[in-house]
Formats: C-alpha cells, sequence, structure tokens
C-alpha cells in the first residue's frame, strides 16, 4: 500500500499521526482520506459531518483507518446579485487543488468523498481523477420542498412580483422563509441536483445513492455501504482512471439529457474529463442530446420538486429507459458493470423503496420519470448552435421554455 511505503520515507509521520489522537495499531491499516465540504456555509454543506461521521464508522469497521479533510464551498444562490459571483467558478479549481494537497502532501491508499452542491460536486470529481486513487463518492442528497411545493428557484418569481406589487410583502417574506426548509440540495434540477445524478452516472457513486431526499433513512445506510465498499476497493485496486472512460462520459450525457440537466454540466463534465485525460467537445454533447429522449418531469424545467426524483426510483429508473442506448459494459465504483448493477437493483428491491412515498403523495411513477415509449420531447434538452452570431458555438437550454 501507498501509505505504508510512504511511512518508511517520512520518519516523523508516525509520530505525527500518533500525536494527532491516533492508536498504534491505526498506522499500519489502509489509509482512506474522507474528504468534504462540511461548512455552514449553505443547506447543501451544513449537514454533511453527520454523513462524515457514519462513513468513519464502517470504514474502521472494515479494518482502515478514516482522516477527515475538509474544504467548504460557497452558495451559488447566496453570491448572485452581487460581486461575489465572480468567485464562484474559480471556487471549482481552489477547492479541486486543495483536495490534492491534502491527498498528496500524506499518504492515502484511497478516499470518500462528500459533498451536495454547484461547485463542490465537479470539484470532488476533478480531484478524484486528478488523484486516481480508490474512491467512492457519496452524494449528500436533496431537501423536501416547502409548504404548497415551494422551491427555491421560485423566489426570483416572487420578488418580481413583490417589486410590481402583485403580492404584500409578508407574502414574500413567507416564501422567502420556507425555500429552504431544511438542509441537503435544493429541491429542483439545479446544478447542485444535476452533478450529484451525473456523479452516479460516471459510475463513481454507488448505484441509487443521488438524491436521497431528507426525510428518509437511506441517505445514512448510503454512508455506511460507501464506508463499507471502500476497503475492499483498495484491495481491488480500482481506480478512477479504470472507471472514467470515454463510455463512462457518453453515459453521463446521455442520462443528462434525459433528465434535462443544469447547461453548467457542460462546463463541469469537460473539466472533469480533462482531469481524466479525455477531450469532451460540446459536439459530443450535441449529438447525445439528439439522441436520447427527454423524461423527467421535475423543475425548473418540468412541474414536480426534486425530492420526488428518488422517489420514482432516480438515476437507476432513468438508466432503464434508455438502456439500449448505454454502454452496459462501463465498470462502476461496486466492482461490477452498470449493466450488472441495474440488474442487482432489480433483484433487491431497490425499486419498492420509494413505493409509499409515491403513495402518501398521490403520484406515480410515470407522473415523474416517463416510459421512453412517451417521452415529454424526442430529443433531450440542450443543443449546441453554430453560425454567425456564435461562430464558436453556444449553448441553449431548449427545455427551458416548456415551463415558460
Amino acid at each position: 500500500m501507498k501509505s505504508q511505503e510512504l511511512r518508511k520515507k517520512a520518519p516523523e509521520l508516525d509520530s505525527l499521526r500518533l500525536g494527532s489522537g491516533w492508536k498504534t495499531e491505526d498506522l499500519s491499516k489502509p489509509q482512506i482520506i474522507v474528504e468534504s465540504s462540511y461548512g455552514h456555509s449553505h443547506p447543501g454543506s451544513a449537514h454533511l459531518n453527520r454523513l462524515v461521521e457514519e462513513v468513519d464508522k464502517a470504514v474502521y469497521q472494515t479494518g482502515s483507518f478514516p482522516a477527515n479533510y475538509y474544504v467548504t464551498d460557497i452558495c451559488d444562490g447566496e453570491a448572485q446579485g452581487h460581486d461575489g459571483m465572480n468567485y464562484s467558478l474559480v471556487s471549482r479549481d481552489i477547492m479541486a487543488g486543495m483536495i490534492e494537497i491534502h491527498a498528496k502532501a500524506t499518504p492515502f491508499d484511497g478516499g470518500i468523498f462528500i459533498s451536495s452542491c454547484d461547485k463542490s460536486v465537479p470539484a470532488h470529481l476533478m480531484a478524484i481523477a486528478r488523484l486516481d486513487i480508490s474512491s467512492i463518492f457519496l452524494p449528500g442528497g436533496i431537501m423536501k420542498a416547502g409548504p404548497g411545493l415551494l422551491t427555491l428557484e421560485q423566489i426570483g418569481k416572487y420578488n418580481a412580483q413583490y417589486e410590481r406589487k402583485e403580492i404584500t410583502e409578508e407574502q414574500f417574506l413567507e416564501y422567502k422563509r420556507n425555500a429552504c426548509p431544511e438542509c441537503r440540495a435544493c429541491s429542483f434540477l439545479g446544478t447542485a441536483s444535476t452533478m450529484q445524478i451525473m456523479t452516479e452516472a460516471l459510475g463513481l457513486a454507488l448505484p441509487g445513492t443521488s438524491l436521497i431526499p431528507a426525510n428518509t433513512p437511506y441517505l445514512k445506510e448510503a454512508a455506511r455501504q460507501a464506508g463499507e465498499r471502500i476497503t475492499l476497493l483498495v484491495k481491488e485496486n480500482l481506480i478512477p482512471s479504470h472507471i472514467l472512460t470515454p463510455q463512462a462520459f457518453e453515459n453521463a450525457i446521455m442520462v443528462h439529457a434525459a433528465i434535462a440537466g443544469s447547461s453548467n454540466s457542460l462546463l463541469h463534465l469537460p473539466a472533469i474529463a480533462h482531469e481524466a485525460g479525455i477531450e469532451l467537445s460540446p459536439d459530443t454533447f450535441d449529438r447525445l442530446h439528439r439522441r436520447i429522449p427527454f423524461l423527467l418531469n421535475i423543475r425548473p424545467s418540468g412541474f414536480w420538486p426534486g425530492e420526488y426524483y428518488w422517489y420514482a426510483g432516480g438515476t437507476p429508473a432513468i438508466m432503464e429507459e434508455i438502456k439500449d442506448f448505454l454502454h452496459l459494459d462501463a465498470r462502476t465504483v461496486t466492482g461490477k458493470t452498470l449493466g450488472e448493477n441495474l440488474e442487482v437493483l432489480k433483484q433487491n428491491g431497490y425499486y419498492e423503496q420509494g413505493h409509499p412515498y409515491l403513495e402518501k403523495l398521490q403520484v406515480s411513477r410515470e407522473d415523474i420519470i416517463r416510459p421512453i415509449s412517451n417521452p415529454i420531447r424526442k430529443e433531450g434538452a440542450i443543443a449546441i448552435l453554430k453560425g454567425n452570431l456564435a461562430p464558436e458555438g453556444a449553448v441553449i437550454k431548449h427545455s427551458a421554455y416548456l415551463q415558460s
């Protein structure tokens, strides 16, 4: 193991770790960095230490030693409307750099990466590709909607209505007070939710773990499973470069088409691919979005709040609908292929987990995830346009007009 090789080269290492509270027997175990964006910066990160604790317990029980590291993120929502937005995209790259520093300055054999939001998720994915040690991404989940299915992306509309004096100040304040009722990613398919889904589509998150809602016990279970799996991943020497292939990125883009994912993914997926030594062009997005139908009726391109995604089967349900297009032989962090994972989920009762929630809401699976035989649109959500106004190309998300 790398950690044990470098112990011999750094004689002070054992002393310093013992001084940090490690036990002598911990020094010879596989060393796992548990990197999260925990911090009080916004709801998508404020809860993550609870997941870190679950991961730590599971890692330790499997015979490895977890070490917790943190680089928190900023919130795009809190940065809007002022100079703060100028720090948004650069924060992704600085986070990735700090995670690289954490994992390279001290020897680790594997890592679990925990985040939820717009810049932290792509930063973690870039770092995973760059480090190329056995890694699992654990998505931080999604918050439930507020009263009357209120979600954060509606606040802009209510702000405009307040400025036009169409609603009272008290009504506007009530909307603002209830749009984010708890921690986790905001309950619509913005960049945060999209990128969580991309981690699973790429094969770096355990199957069915993207956008687990806050009001279920399954996110805690996902943390435990990730902690148990990472030790085996290290022993198998299954590393991100075995998973992040051109086929994996095509799978992610096809899922992106089916869900009408955030157009910011065209900034993040190519950056992640670049770290993996893969060039991902805008034309690839255009080509695949023209093949894959748009299926997901989730805001902002659809009607329902984002928490309903997982109730309807989540990313595996989307993949089942577009299975004929996917590279089912792509490897994943389970050690199985994508196709094998989908078969296991059908056998282990994964899809039944969401049924009680759907029944309580009186919503059907097809209301949320349309069958491929009856799509919302025959093509995906994104198009790359070229012409005299944009000779190098322009991105348009045409699904956004469906709810206008």
